[in-house]
């Protein structure tokens, strides 16, 4: 029997809500099990249900999507659920920072149900999705020139930061092995070594970071 992902949905608009919890709980791995109208409320059923996931919205009272995000899956957190983003707002300072913040993905509500389903079992796969509008224009700004960043000389090495861009990208382990002419195994141990050197969870970090910091200079070969 399959794992059966727990959802709680955190949207000001009863109507969103509602929508959701159709689509989600049209789907034998998924069950809608709470909803919360504003960021506050959001938080604290998370702790009090333990949900999978939470799908949070961009702008809701007390709390934005966020600052819930922050408090939901920050480093002092134990066993922090999953957060993907659905909103209608696609700034694309939004998106990275709700990556930055531990956000397993970033999903317009225009996008369609299909879009949402997949978002949610690519969380729970550790995989990212970002709606295909925000992945073109961020990876517009990953390729454009920007000032190095404040915080100094990248933690990485040039051949780690070249497949932290790749994960940027949205490739697998197997596809950055065949880009760069390595094995898929190789290619996995780069990716545990970037996410220890730069202090993230998974794969999302490695992303946000890459946006972040697209030509900071490297720390050495």
């Amino acid at each position: 029997m399959p794992h059966v992902t727990r959802i709680l949905l955190a949207d000001d608009q009863a109507d969103v809500r509602s929508g959701f919890r159709l689509i989600l709980d049209s789907q034998p791995d998924m069950t809608v099990v709470g909803e919360a109208a504003d960021g506050a409320t959001a938080v604290d059923l998370a702790h009090e249900l333990r949900p999978d996931l939470v799908i949070a919205d961009i702008r809701m009272p007390v709390l934005d999507g966020l600052e819930v995000t922050r408090r939901l899956t920050g480093p002092a957190t134990p066993d922090p659920p999953r957060v993907l983003v659905v909103t209608t707002f696609d700034h694309d300072d939004y998106v990275r920072t709700a990556l930055r913040d531990g956000a397993c993905g970033f999903l317009l509500k225009r996008s369609g149900p299909g879009l949402l389903i997949e978002g949610v079992r690519a969380a729970m796969a550790g995989d990212l999705l970002i709606s295909p509008q925000l992945t073109v224009r961020l990876l517009q700004s990953l390729a454009s020139p920007a000032p190095p960043p404040a915080r100094g000389p990248s933690p990485l090495t040039s051949r780690e930061a070249e497949i932290a861009r790749l994960v940027a990208e949205g490739l697998t382990n197997a596809e950055i092995a065949a880009r760069l002419f390595i094995s898929a195994g190789t290619a996995k141990t780069h990716i545990a070594n970037i996410q220890a050197k730069l202090k993230v969870r998974n794969r999302v970090g490695i992303a946000a970071w890459s946006w972040e910091t697209r030509n900071a200079p490297y720390a050495g070969p």
